[in-house]
């Protein structure tokens, strides 16, 4: 401990009151002249030599005494200022010397003078016999402090297999994917151990100075959510297959299956399937049926204009020929060899040999290489980046090329501005039918009982037409800067893009008027900026 601060002291004598000034030992700090005016208040001095004070203050040199006032004043006992800072972790007790005549302060006084502040907790007796013993006056001594909350940490669970979706094929010297070592769905055997929970602690709450508990901070808890032929260990912290198959994690939830494999063509006599697991397609996929899986699906043959949906990847070993009424959609990746005239939605990447006349979109990179590597037509959309050779065609054919925004985002975002025009406009319809009712009470027009309850369901339409434009108008404000924000997408044209080709990046839009080759479009500011490959 460094040297005493400097402190002051009443004197009381028979011609009036005196302070006696006593200057700090060396590492202590000086006198200060707000703290022996905040004292004098608290003792109900106003009327002293502030010249004279100051004037001590500035010219202090071991001891000064200073003649406040020619009044005499009773006795002063010694003083403690109670102070409970702001977040009530601990509490800072400042002393003042008693007069000449005055008492010093007990433990119990101290004790009481901290309860009388709101102090319920953590007072450090210790600390209160230091000062009793070896008093240093105008000096700061933390007299009790709050315990601490002991944080926590949130569960944590770690996944035995591949969730990593974003591993792609090996692709040939061509260009072409390699189907035939296309191993990208994981594996398991009976036996393997699938997941393992770190069990979430909560930590243990503490208590302030006041006596209120303080909370550890929040965390997340998590259990291990699995489906069918998964065994969980007793203690409830690890899964385990039950079969040899396939492991998926779709929703953050752990999936196992035997692969339910068509033989031959998906059509009347398979009827449609809705399956738990992955499915592989032996022949084709026939128009105007369905499979469904959580899994992956795998198809060897074509798929027509069929719709198809997986939980995890699609991938077609030849092609999709959609007849214009064709979906795939997977929250996997897609790879296929063509899609030609069909709907197309990834929620991770897609890989093809080509697009022709199709509405195409995926949240991650779209891939279009191969020999051909060629878009022509339709509406090509990528959150992050499109790779083809060519794009368009020399008829001038309109394709649409987007990337910069995740494409659920956007379709989410124009959604959101239909439905906040449709909810205003209705209720601009309630709010017109409110006032007509008020005017007609305003004017004295007797109502009947049914014209007021229709009076109370309206308003109550009203209320909650507010809540729902309130909500809607929050997330499309989130999602304004979302899409207003990306500038990271690109797009690469290895060959040649022609014109009737129109590129958009994060809303930006520039249209080719002239074929143009080996050219990367990205974006710069507010425009889109063109460079040689």
């Amino acid at each position: 401990m460094g040297g005493k601060n400097a402190y002051f002291q009443l004197l009381i004598k028979k011609d009036g009151t005196y302070l006696k000034l006593y200057d700090s030992e060396p590492g202590g700090l000086p006198l200060n002249y707000d703290e022996i005016s905040n004292y004098l208040a608290d003792k109900r001095i106003y009327e002293y030599d502030k010249i004279a004070l100051g004037k001590g203050i500035a010219n202090l040199k071991e001891t000064a005494e200073i003649k406040l006032t020619s009044a005499v004043i009773l006795p002063q006992d010694e003083h403690v200022k109670v102070t409970i800072e702001e977040d009530r972790l601990k509490v800072i007790c400042r002393f003042y010397p008693p007069s000449n005549g005055g008492n010093h302060l007990t433990k119990e006084d101290i004790i009481s003078e901290m309860v009388r502040a709101g102090v319920k907790y953590g007072v450090d007796e210790m600390k209160i016999m230091q000062h009793l013993k070896e008093p240093r006056y105008c000096t700061d001594y933390v007299l009790a402090k709050a315990t601490l909350p002991i944080q926590g940490r949130d569960a944590v669970i770690t996944y035995h297999f591949n969730t990593d979706l974003t591993m792609k094929p090996k692709t040939n010297e061509d260009g072409s994917v390699d189907f035939h070592q296309l191993d990208i769905i994981s594996h398991c055997n009976e036996g393997d151990l699938l997941a393992t929970l770190t069990p979430v602690d909560f930590g243990r709450p503490g208590i302030d100075v006041c006596g209120k508990p303080l909370k550890p901070n929040k965390v997340t808890n998590r259990v291990l959510r699995y489906g069918n032929k998964i065994r969980m260990s007793e203690d409830g912290l690890r899964l385990y297959s039950e079969v040899s198959g396939h492991v998926s994690l779709t929703n953050g939830r752990v999936f196992v299956s035997d692969t339910y494999e068509v033989a031959a063509d998906v059509d009347s006599s398979t009827g449609d399937i809705d399956y738990e697991g992955n499915v592989v397609v032996r022949g084709n996929v026939i128009t105007g049926f369905t499979v469904k899986a959580k899994g992956d699906i795998e198809v060897y043959g074509v798929v027509e204009g069929a719709y198809i949906e997986a939980g995890g990847q699609i991938i077609l070993r030849r092609g999709m020929q959609g007849m214009n009424k064709g979906i795939l959609k997977a929250n996997g990746n897609i790879i296929t060899k063509f899609i030609e005239n069909a709907e197309v939605i990834a929620g991770g990447y897609i890989n093809t040999d080509s697009i022709m006349h199709s509405k195409v979109s995926a949240k991650g990179d779209i891939v279009v290489g191969g020999r051909r590597g060629f878009v022509t037509g339709g509406v090509i959309r990528s959150g992050t980046m499109i790779s083809l050779k060519t794009s368009g065609s020399h008829m001038g054919t309109n394709t649409v090329l987007e990337v910069g925004i995740d494409p659920a985002v956007l379709d989410e975002f124009n959604e959101l501005e239909k439905k906040i025009v449709m909810l205003k406009s209705e209720k601009e319809k309630v709010n017109h039918a409110i006032a007509m009712v008020r005017k007609k009470l305003s004017s004295g027009a007797n109502i009947s009982y049914d014209k007021l309850e229709s009076l109370k369901q309206i308003t109550q339409t009203s209320i909650n037409l507010n809540t729902q434009i309130t909500e809607a108008t929050q997330r499309y404000d989130v999602l304004k800067l979302e899409v207003g924000g990306n500038t990271t997408g690109m797009i690469k044209v290895y060959d040649t893009v022609y014109p009737g080709t129109k590129i958009i990046i994060s809303n930006v839009v520039y249209y080719v008027k002239d074929a143009l080759q080996h050219t990367k479009f990205i974006r710069d500011k507010a425009d889109i900026k063109l460079q040689p490959l």
